[in-house]
């Protein structure tokens, strides 16, 4: 049991709650929130693999007289005792996601910090808090600790749009909550029918249960269970129907955060899709749903973003449709198809990250966003525009960049499944997406700029420019050595399987 796992929640928790207090020691704040931020990556390196138990509690499943393989009548009684302890599970594909997750924190909070004149102490504490919650929802192995912290994070996304002072941002935080107020206590309700049925919220005991026939595997609360905990899963990621307003809330955020907002709907998603598929892969329609979704995602994302004029609404469409990619994955069921998902999950947070903060600038230096009202922005500053291409060119699946290996692989993992459909699908939506990029990216650099346009005197923070000098190495790297990241998440992908 390693008690540096709970400190990669702890620390970002203990550390807003003390930015909360302080309102008007700005240098305090600024030093603070950047140390953390700091700290964070590095937990997340040197922690050893392993779980950590709440209380001392291991799974009842994993205990040593299941593992002497006695009889299921003994077991089942053993599993029927309410586990009492939270349990978090840390391997290679965990410590990937949560150092990206904490990585595009550090650079959200670098960022803010530098283009605010004042920090807030406040808008610090959301941050750390969403880190905190989807770094925790990503470690646990028990149902109800990762609703407790599904709501948390729902609060902490709803407190950074509100902190934006964009305009309607309030009316896009209600309609948020208000939905995230119909999700949870569904997906609470899912939770409770697992409970009833098995006696446990232990993920590990759950399926223990289930796969050794101690419950029913096709009752009608399973499957019941199953369509909640889907709901709430939609929701966390911004899936259909949820992807307008997951859209809205991108584009009510501030570009840093809603570089983080996208990274906590990213790493939700697989988190939370890992575990549906932990527990219910053997009903047949569930990789067929996963996938269903995945594509209407993908389509709507992609063709939503087309009739967009607000350039923060197109990133958020596209950003929504890039998850089909990894839903694709999960959903295919192969080794090699869930491996190319989570790699296509890494991807997305980091290079959305790289287009919120990129294009972010623009919004710096003109304070709007609509495509009809921008132009001229390549003579402002070509070198800032060539990066903010450069993500978009990451986004669309342009080698030699980070997307075009995860995309590659899932349209092999399509073929090697029999379904050359979803590869082709694929490659046309990839298409698509650049050429929506493109467009943007012209109107908005590349043609004349409007007599109307106001461009401020204001100088680009080096911290921004810093930030996307690293995320597009980070994506470089992890084109030309995908192994960086796909051998980390084989053995989640494997054990899935």
């Amino acid at each position: 049991m390693d008690i540096l796992i709970p400190l990669m929640v702890i620390i970002p928790i203990a550390s807003a709650l003390f930015l909360n207090l302080l309102h008007k020691n700005d240098s305090t704040i600024k030093i603070i929130a950047i140390i953390t931020a700091l700290i964070l990556p590095v937990i997340a390196l040197i922690t050893p693999y392993g779980s950590h138990y709440f209380g001392g509690y291991a799974p009842l499943a994993q205990n040593s007289t299941i593992a002497q393989g006695l009889p299921a009548l003994i077991t089942g009684t053993q599993l029927f005792q309410f586990h009492p302890a939270i349990t978090y599970v840390f391997g290679s594909a965990q410590q990937l996601m949560i150092f990206i997750l904490v990585l595009i924190s550090f650079f959200a909070i670098y960022t803010s910090i530098n283009e605010t004149k004042k920090p807030s102490g406040v808008y610090a504490f959301l941050m750390f808090m969403g880190t905190a919650s989807v770094s925790a929802i990503l470690l646990s192995d028990d149902i109800f600790n990762l609703f407790v912290f599904f709501e948390i994070a729902a609060m902490a996304q709803v407190g950074i749009i509100v902190a934006s002072g964009i305009k309607d941002n309030y009316e896009t935080a209600l309609k948020y909550i208000l939905l995230g107020n119909i999700a949870g206590p569904l997906l609470l309700l899912g939770i409770a029918l697992l409970l009833g049925i098995t006696g446990n919220v232990n993920i590990t005991d759950i399926i223990f249960s289930i796969k050794n026939g101690l419950v029913d595997p096709y009752s009608p609360a399973i499957l019941m269970a199953l369509g909640l905990l889907t709901f709430g899963w939609l929701y966390a990621s911004g899936l259909p129907p949820f992807h307008t307003i997951k859209s809205a809330v991108y584009s009510k955020a501030l570009p840093h955060g809603a570089a983080l907002l996208q990274a906590f709907s990213v790493f939700s998603m697989v988190a939370i899709g890992v575990i549906i598929l932990r527990m219910f892969a053997y009903i047949p329609f569930t990789s067929t749903a996963i996938i269903g979704i995945s594509l209407l995602a993908m389509v709507l994302g992609i063709t939503m973003a087309i009739v967009q004029t607000d350039f923060k609404r197109i990133i958020g469409f596209l950003a929504v449709g890039e998850l089909g990619y990894i839903g694709i994955g999960l959903g295919l069921g192969t080794a090699f198809g869930i491996t190319a998902g989570l790699f296509q999950a890494v991807n997305e947070a980091i290079i959305t990250a790289f287009l919120f903060i990129g294009f972010g600038t623009v919004l710096y230096k003109t304070r709007t966003s609509d495509t009809r009202k921008l132009g001229g922005m390549m003579f402002v500053n070509p070198k800032l525009a060539l990066l903010v291409l450069l993500s978009g060119l990451a986004m669309a699946g342009i080698p030699p960049l980070n997307a075009f290996q995860s995309k590659l692989m899932l349209i092999q993992a399509s073929i090697q499944s029999g379904l050359p459909e979803l590869g082709i699908i694929m490659i046309l939506l990839s298409i698509v997406t650049f050429m929506t990029f493109m467009k943007a990216f012209y109107t908005i650099y590349m043609r004349p700029k409007p007599a109307e346009l106001e461009i401020l005197e204001n100088k680009i923070p080096k911290s921004t420019i810093i930030s996307l000098v690293i995320f597009l190495i980070i994506c470089i790297i992890l084109g030309l050595f995908p192994q960086i990241a796909t051998n980390s998440l084989q053995t989640l992908a494997t054990g899935l399987v």
